[in-house]
């Protein structure tokens, strides 16, 4: 299993990742987070060679005091050749510290131009116009327009390259036939499977699938006998099993993982020399 993938064809990055989102808070609505451990885990996380990094400008902290933008700029600017940094636009904050999805494809132009002074870039390397909320994908709803006009910026230098989230088959084809897609990001983990025809749609296009809430997000529940006792025959934590699995799952499966600790990210980076055998991968099953 190799350990690196392409991402849209020219960026060679590690298929363990990092998340930004819990960098300002562990929660929309939690209390900010230090800054300096949010500094400290980043640094750290570009020593133990990751070098894709996921994030959004919406990602702060429910006061607004603590940005996962800002963090990433002032703990690894200027940015190692080889970083590539994934933002996504389409939600906004809202006056009580909620998102809102922007419908209006005017208004993504603002959110990647703030992207991009936040980030101290002059080119995003890939942007994901997210849909919906935090459920599942709005089945029927066009992502035509919205991903027109990221397919206009691309055009004009300012993204590199273009993906998806929150989607399914339908708006996948849609938005491939308007521009390329290098990647999606999908809700899915090893207790959350069913994302499949939009996985092997990816698979085969060779368009990289990348999991939010790798590890459940808080929102369901990884443990379980058959995971503990993979767990046990690694020697392993159950968070580092479920994200081997993940990427044992397709060749185009990245994993972002998100933590505001140096111990749990020693940990998930740890899951890039874990090898799940076909007894493993049967127990999982």
């Amino acid at each position: 299993m190799r350990n690196d993938f392409r991402l849209g064809g020219d960026l060679l990055i590690n298929r363990i990742g990092f998340g930004a989102m819990r960098l300002p808070t562990n929660s929309f609505h939690g209390p900010a987070r230090d800054p300096r451990t949010g500094r400290a885990v980043l640094r750290r996380a570009v020593e133990l060679g990751i070098n894709h990094i996921d994030t959004a400008a919406f990602y702060t902290s429910g006061d607004g005091t603590v940005r996962a933008n800002a963090l990433i700029r002032e703990a690894l600017h200027p940015y190692p050749a080889d970083l590539v940094i994934a933002t996504k636009v389409g939600p906004a904050r809202t006056p009580d510290g909620g998102l809102a999805a922007a419908s209006d494809p005017a208004a993504l132009r603002p959110m990647v131009e703030e992207n991009l002074e936040t980030l101290g870039v002059d080119r995003l390397d890939l942007v994901y116009l997210r849909i919906g909320g935090v459920g599942s994908p709005p089945h029927g709803e066009s992502v035509a327009e919205r991903f027109e006009a990221l397919a206009a910026l691309r055009e004009e230098g300012l993204i590199r390259h273009l993906g998806l989230s929150n989607v399914d088959a339908g708006h996948l084809a849609e938005a491939r036939a308007i521009a390329p897609v290098a990647a999606v990001q999908n809700h899915f983990h090893a207790a959350k499977r069913d994302d499949t025809e939009v996985l092997a749609v990816c698979e085969e296009a060779g368009i990289a699938y990348v999991p939010f809430f790798p590890l459940g997000g808080g929102l369901s529940d990884l443990t379980g006998d058959r995971m503990a006792k993979v767990a046990d025959r690694h020697g392993a934590t159950i968070p580092r099993i479920a994200l081997a699995w993940l990427l044992a799952s397709s060749p185009v499966t990245l994993a972002i993982p998100g933590t505001g600790s140096l111990a749990h990210l020693e940990e998930n980076t740890a899951a890039r020399s874990t090898a799940l055998t076909p007894e493993d991968l049967s127990d999982l099953t």
